[in-house]
């Protein structure tokens, strides 16, 4: 009895400890998007400084940490082939970096 209760005491423990990890997780990501708020620059200027810089047009922009500061991970498409990740920093508006998303670059081999 005792060996059945003690089992029970563990699974339930085990149970509360992954679903309050999950909510405490979910609310770190809620707090991050509210950080913008304290942007100087708005998404829709990050993402013409993104177009502009690459000389494409912007399919996806996330506002996230990067390296202790934030900024805008703006994805352009430039000459309908390459894909660039763009980084604009969320207190100048000025771009950080452009790399090409080698991730996204093979879509051509995919099968429908």
């Amino acid at each position: 009895m005792k060996r059945k209760l003690s089992a029970a005491i563990v699974a339930a423990l085990a149970t509360a400890a992954i679903a309050g990890g999950a909510y405490a997780a979910k609310g770190a990501a809620e707090n991050d998007a509210l950080a913008i708020a304290g942007s100087k620059v708005g998404l829709a200027q990050a993402i013409a400084a993104a177009e502009q810089h690459v000389g494409g047009k912007a399919t996806k922009a996330e506002f996230e940490q990067s390296k202790g500061q934030w900024v805008f991970d703006v994805e352009v498409v430039k000459d309908a082939r390459v894909v660039m990740d763009v980084k604009v920093d969320a207190t100048t508006g000025k771009v950080l970096a452009a790399t090409e998303d080698k991730a996204d670059h093979d879509d051509e081999n995919d099968q429908d």
